[in-house]
């Protein structure tokens, strides 16, 4: 499965919104600028995460962007499920989907679910705080010879 750029630039601005909670809110040109995301296309992703619930704004010169819920621990696989759709990493894997003619017998499937299940395994059970806390620990560790 490739996410796509629409996608990654929600993970990367729910990303940046919360690792800056202590500033609340955030502009949107402080996000785009930040993540090197472009402004306009970030425009359209904020009000898509608002409307899915994810972040909050508050308008004015002192407006901007924040969590709508600040205990709330969001994972990657929320985020992706919600910009780009179910994480599987062929059509047929989607619940409903009928047009396979190798329905039930497919020598695939098994293979199909375990690699949904590792890839679910991972962006489910990671939430943005945890890159947070990964990336400042990568960044203050020494380098590995």
């Amino acid at each position: 499965m490739i996410l796509s750029q629409k996608c990654q630039y929600a993970l990367r601005a729910v990303y940046e919104i919360t690792l800056r909670q202590q500033q609340w809110p955030v502009k949107s040109t402080e996000i785009a600028q930040a993540q090197d995301i472009p402004p306009r296309f970030l425009e359209n992703i904020l009000a898509q995460l608002k409307h899915g619930g994810f972040i909050d704004s508050k308008r004015g010169k002192e407006g901007g962007y924040m969590l709508a819920d600040a205990d709330r621990d969001i994972t990657v696989g929320e985020i992706i499920r919600f910009v780009q759709g179910p994480l599987v990493p062929v059509h047929c894997m989607v619940e409903g989907y009928q047009d396979c003619t190798l329905a039930g017998s497919c020598p695939f499937a098994p293979m199909w679910r375990r690699a949904t299940d590792a890839v679910l395994q991972v962006y489910d059970h990671t939430t943005i705080r945890d890159l947070i806390t990964e990336h400042a620990a990568a960044r203050t560790s020494p380098p590995q010879p």
